[in-house]
């Protein structure tokens, strides 16, 4: 149940969806968004596949052509298919054939014709899921809390005076609401963890350049990367073996890694939150050592910087031949953030990238010793729209930029707070697959 006393449907996991075969579950998904408050409807989904034409792609089998029953569950082979008759939800980022992608604007099929579906889109087609719909984001994802002007500020589904966060907005408010049991993002400067910490998720981003992210729209290709949403840790599991092909048998020896709280490098973080955080770290880390931890966060100075310099300067190239032609078209936040990066000197953009090579090395020597670090994900709950300022922004990317930069594999960890609110655990990973990954959602479960 919301603040408002509305009734909020509790998320089904994979395996309950599946049970409920593709004309169920495509039943049980338009019921779920019919009964979303309006606001939430309008800020969240760009797209919903009619209820027919999802419950016929839930039923097809691998080739997606082949007549099935549509009355009965899905039969596939669980480990060639382990999303079978799932249904989830993509990130307007990602092209579905047939389907304009708006990125969350109101022009992008002008200047740019919709191909085939993406990669990840025929990936997780090919596992057995079913694309049910698309979801709005912030505008091109240039930005972490949740707002759009042209659909609406995405609401939490639980505390509707509060954002979602973004910029995968609608992907994590769907999932939190229990629409789907799980939906694609995207994450550049943190828009998969800060979503799934303010909506209490569980979430993973990928890393850069990836086979999942090359045909994305971009806003950084430097630094984008592909991700997604569940609710519950079996789901993120399930998910992360089926998209990762992460090893299903436990590490041979514990993993070794630590933590750090968030006002080492964040002096005006929440300490409640923080503590709150530490305090959840503590079961499968220990606190940095003096000489790591001064390590990193010299090498982290710069970061914020650094991120901003690469991160819009690589935009301002997607979006230059736009800019002016479209100029009312966009969120003038966003067109003024894309325009200024325009002005940049070449030197500082040649310096950030000096300096993202030796954030990746720092990253690199650290990893040659241990095998994770968990920092905090964010610095506060779930924002309301007075909160919202450039100021919390940069807070939110003082926490997520280092792994950013760094080029590395996420999970997300919810934490919570009081009063039902949350927060998060960004895990850092050297890679994706990683066994760390299967060894801590083990003790989440």
């Amino acid at each position: 149940m919301d603040t408002t006393g509305r009734k909020t449907p509790a998320p089904l996991p994979i395996a309950a969806w599946q049970a409920l075969g593709p004309a169920g579950a495509a039943r049980e998904v338009h019921a779920r968004v019919a009964a979303l408050p309006p606001a939430l409807q309008r800020a969240a989904l760009a797209w919903l596949q009619p209820e027919p034409e999802l419950a016929a792609e839930l039923a097809a089998g691998p080739g997606r052509s082949e007549p099935a029953d549509n009355a009965a569950p899905a039969q596939a082979n669980p480990v060639s298919r382990p999303l079978h008759g799932v249904p989830c939800f993509a990130k307007d980022l990602y092209d579905v054939a047939g389907v304009p992608t708006w990125a969350g604007s109101t022009f992008l099929p002008q200047v740019r014709p919709t191909p085939g579906d993406s990669r990840l889109i025929r990936r997780v087609r090919a596992l057995g899921a079913a694309v049910a719909g698309k979801t709005h984001l912030v505008e091109f994802a240039s930005g972490l809390t949740g707002e759009n002007p042209h659909y609406g500020d995405c609401p939490h589904p639980l505390f509707p005076d509060r954002l979602s966060g973004g910029s995968s907005s609608g992907s994590a408010a769907l999932v939190a609401a229990g629409a789907v049991p799980f939906a694609l993002g995207t994450d550049t400067g943190g828009s998969v963890r800060v979503p799934a910490a303010f909506c209490g998720l569980y979430g993973f981003r990928l890393t850069p350049g990836d086979e999942f992210i090359r045909d994305a729209f971009p806003l950084s290709p430097t630094l984008d990367t592909a991700g997604w949403f569940t609710a519950g840790a079996d789901d993120l599991l399930t998910t992360w073996r089926a998209l990762t092909g992460g090893p299903t048998e436990a590490p041979r020896r514990e993993p070794r890694g630590c933590g750090l709280p968030g006002r080492a490098f964040l002096p005006e973080m929440d300490p409640g939150l923080d503590d709150t955080c530490t305090r959840a770290a503590a079961e499968f880390s220990s606190p940095a050592d003096a000489a790591t931890r001064d390590q990193l966060l010299g090498d982290w100075r710069d970061n914020l910087e650094t991120y901003l310099t690469i991160g819009l300067s690589e935009a301002h190239a997607v979006h230059r031949a736009w800019l002016a032609p479209y100029r009312s078209h966009y969120d003038p936040a966003v067109w003024q953030r894309f325009a200024d990066a325009g002005r940049l000197p070449p030197e500082k953009i040649a310096g950030a990238h000096h300096r993202l090579q030796a954030v990746r090395q720092s990253w690199a020597a650290y990893f040659r010793v241990h095998d994770f670090l968990v920092l905090p994900a964010v610095p506060f709950p779930a924002l309301r729209k007075s909160g919202c300022t450039p100021a919390a922004r940069r807070a939110i990317l003082t926490l997520t930029a280092p792994a950013s930069l760094g080029g590395l594999a996420c999970l997300t960890l919810p934490v919570a707070l009081g009063g039902g609110l949350t927060a998060g655990l960004q895990v850092i990973l050297p890679r994706a697959d990683s066994p760390v990954v299967a060894w801590i959602l083990g003790k989440c479960a």
